[in-house]
Order: C-alpha cells, then structure tokens, then sequence
C-alpha cells in the first residue's frame, strides 16, 4: 500500500450518525411518496411498497456524507439522496422481472411483481424513474445545480452506464466471459449509481475539480468492492439477513468474482479496493472519517 494516512474514524460515531440520517431519508421518502389523487391506489401501494421497503440507504446515504465531507449541510442534499434512492428501487423491480433475473424476494419480502403483479410492477418502476428526475428538478436548488444533478444521475442511469451493464449481463449469461467483462459489467451495474451518489453529493456541497476527482475514485473502487462483497454474500450469506435467495448465482453458473478468483481471493481483491478507496480521501481537504467507516463497514457487511 502506498505511504498514504488514511484518516481515521470511529465507528460507533459513524453507526450513530447513519442511523440519524437513514431516518431522515425515510421519512423523506415516505412523503414524498404520499400521492395526491390521481395516482391509482394500487400503483401507489406497489411504489411505496418497493420504495420504503427495509433497506441500508447506502446510496442515500453517500449522497448526504459527501455533501456533509465538503463542509455543506447535509440537508440540501436530501432532494438528490432521495432521487438516488428511487432510481435503485426502480432498478430492483425491473431487474426482479420473469423477463430479467426472475427473483421472488427482495429486502425479506415478496418481490414487487409476486406481490401485486408484472404489470403494476413495472408501472411502479416507470414511476419511480420520473419521480426522481421530478424531484431533482423541482428541489435542488439553486436551478443551475438541479440541471447539473439531473444529467449526471442520468447519464448514471442511462445505456451506457446502469441499464448498459445489466443488458451485458443478460447477455453474458452462462458464458465463461472474462474477468474484465465482469469487471466492466459491475462497475455500470452497479458501481455507477454509487459513483454518482458521490459526485452528486459533492456537486451541492460545491466541491472542488480535485475533491470530485477524488470522490470519483472512492465511488470506482467502493462501487467494486460492494459488488464482489455481494457475490461472496450469495455463496457464503446467511438469507434471512441478506433477505433474497442466496446461492442462485452460482447454481446457474453466472458471471461473478468468486468463480473467477475464488472465495479467498476475491476478499483480497474487496480488502485492496477498500484501501484504495479510502486513499482517494486521504489527500483532500475534506471531513472524510465517515465516508472512509462506511467503506470499511462494506468489507464486513452480512446483508
């Protein structure tokens, strides 16, 4: 590891403050989500159902500590957190479709289809796409900010990014694939939107060039290392606090780190992203010790 001090943290005071701000993001969502009329009953049902099911709001929550690391309240990024949000839960409906990875439970519960039905699971999803866009546009202010807000969690969302590395996932299906393909999969897949939520979260806390470069790199490798750390979770979890069927990527021979590097490999692999995430904070003049704690909790998580 380079000669890098790594800033240090304390995780009782990071566990602490997440949880103040996972209440905040819910109670967010969840009025934000309480629709005037005109939204149907059941469409309603079936978005907050989704939305406000159990969840770590980590993607909220990177938006709300970058914000914070760059010396800014985290409240005025509580619209951008939460338009963040919106855009995984869609991403979960959809990618829980028969048509996609035909998953049956999501966060403990029915996924959204098995709840209510494929219809209204992907009008859910379609609803939650806009709304979030909505709400970045309605609520982040100054207007020059919500314009910058709306393309780059856009383009995180977009062919090329999100919904490109899941269609190559389909693609890939059983095929040996590469281990760059996997790489190149994941980090749109999934490292994107986290990536975003960094970037976002220093554009309203007015960041430097350098401190969202630096963000970037955290969100690339994070991005990463939470993927993997999934991977291992599907072959080593325990389902009841994972809360979705565990071992089904592995019993359809899917594309995943542990099948190329191995078990014990692949947690070296989570432990160097990990390092190299928090070396992206070290240098700037930023409040990184929460940040760098979350990171760190991703390595160790169990769900």
């Amino acid at each position: 590891m380079p000669n890098v001090k790594i800033p240090s943290y304390n995780w009782q005071e990071t566990a602490a403050h997440l949880e103040e701000l996972r209440q905040r993001i819910d109670a967010e969502l969840d009025r934000r989500t309480d629709f005037p009329e005109g939204c149907p009953p059941r469409l309603k049902e079936a978005i907050r159902y989704s939305l406000l099911a159990p969840g770590k709001r980590f993607r909220p929550l990177l938006v709300l500590l970058s914000t914070e690391a760059c010396g800014k309240e985290w409240e005025r990024a509580l619209p951008a957190a939460c338009a963040v949000e919106m855009i995984h839960a869609y991403s979960l409906i959809h990618d829980d479709l028969p048509a996609m990875d035909n998953d049956d439970l999501r966060r403990g519960q029915p996924t959204c289809h098995r709840k209510f039905d494929e219809a209204t699971a992907i009008l859910a999803g379609d609803a939650l796409l806009t709304l979030a866009f909505e709400t970045l546009a309605k609520d982040v202010r100054p207007p020059h900010l919500a314009a910058e807000c709306c393309r780059l969690l856009a383009e995180a969302a977009g062919p090329c990014q999100l919904v490109g590395g899941q269609a190559d996932d389909i693609q890939a299906g059983k095929s040996e694939g590469s281990l760059d393909l996997l790489e190149s999969i994941h980090r749109r897949k999934t490292g994107a939107l986290i990536e975003a939520s960094l970037v976002l979260g220093g554009t309203l806390g007015e960041a430097t060039d350098e401190v969202l470069q630096g963000l970037r790199e955290y969100g690339r490798a994070l991005g990463l290392a939470f993927q993997i750390t999934d991977d291992l979770l599907d072959l080593e979890g325990d389902e009841k606090l994972v809360g979705k069927r565990l071992k089904k990527d592995d019993a359809q021979k899917k594309l995943t780190f542990p099948r190329f590097l191995g078990i014990e490999k692949s947690r070296e692999m989570v432990g160097q992203l990990l390092s190299r995430a928090a070396e992206a904070l070290a240098e700037l003049p930023i409040d990184g010790r929460h940040l760098v704690a979350l990171a760190f909790f991703v390595g160790t998580r169990k769900h």
